[in-house]
């Protein structure tokens, strides 16, 4: 047989003729990519159907991927399906409070004045029969409540220099950062404010309105709201009495 050498044309042709990718070399930087993402060679082998005598070849060089425990996996995987379900019963919530106000619109003045009224008989001091306080005098923490209120006291056309304004609040919050906020939601300067009234400390009692959003509460009074008093009461009793059902 005659051998092939460098002046045969034959070899000249074998040389220049380009190699055929292999097929094995997409495979081993695939396997390497999946055990350097932590793969082990079970795993790998699923992904990519080679032997695993194949795929500890390719990868001997990489680190080894960190082990862990079953126990502490099938916790993360648990973590994350509750994740996973709080995060969709978070979504309806939402579009179930969203749906709802859409529903309410705007409130007509009789809306409006029967809400105010409610809201007075369930947060505002009342007159009792061991203590006469006829008029007018409320306390809340909630921005909105304290929204409503103040609307409700302008469709009574009470103006704001018959208001005063104090804030109770912890002796350790922001008492000047407090004031200046309920100062920008009613509308008026910070000046106005009375003293505040601080709440003592008490290091053994767990408190936990203490971030930075904790900003006590408001209290507002209404001078000469005598008359506007029972005006409310007359109100809440008709609201009472027109919600019974006929018989």
């Amino acid at each position: 047989m005659t051998a092939i050498t460098s002046k045969c044309p034959d070899f000249e042709r074998l040389r220049e003729r380009p190699k055929r990718p292999n097929a094995k070399d997409d495979l081993r930087e695939k396997a390497r990519e999946l055990r350097l993402k932590g793969l082990t060679y079970n795993q790998i082998q699923r992904e990519l159907g080679c032997s695993k005598s194949s795929i500890s070849l390719w990868v001997r060089d990489l680190p080894k991927p960190e082990r862990h425990d079953s126990v502490e996996q099938a916790k993360l995987a648990s973590r994350k399906r509750w994740d996973q379900e709080l995060a969709t019963r978070d979504t309806d919530r939402r579009q179930t409070k969203t749906e709802a106000a859409r529903e309410i619109g705007t409130l007509t003045d009789r809306e409006l004045l029967i809400a105010g009224v409610t809201l007075y008989w369930a947060e505002g001091a009342k007159d009792k029969p061991y203590r006469r306080c006829e008029r007018l005098q409320f306390i809340n923490s909630d921005p909105n409540v304290i929204r409503l209120y103040l609307r409700w006291l302008e469709l009574l056309e009470v103006p704001r220099d018959r208001m005063r304004f104090r804030v109770s609040i912890h002796e350790s919050a922001d008492v000047p950062g407090a004031e200046a906020f309920w100062a920008g939601l009613a509308g008026v300067a910070p000046s106005a404010f009375q003293r505040a009234t601080l709440k003592r400390h008490n290091p053994k009692t767990t408190r936990k309105n203490t971030a930075e959003a904790y900003r006590g509460c408001l209290i507002i009074y209404v001078t000469k709201s005598a008359e506007l008093y029972r005006r409310m009461e007359g109100a809440w009793y008709g609201i009472v009495l027109g919600a019974d059902s006929p018989t």
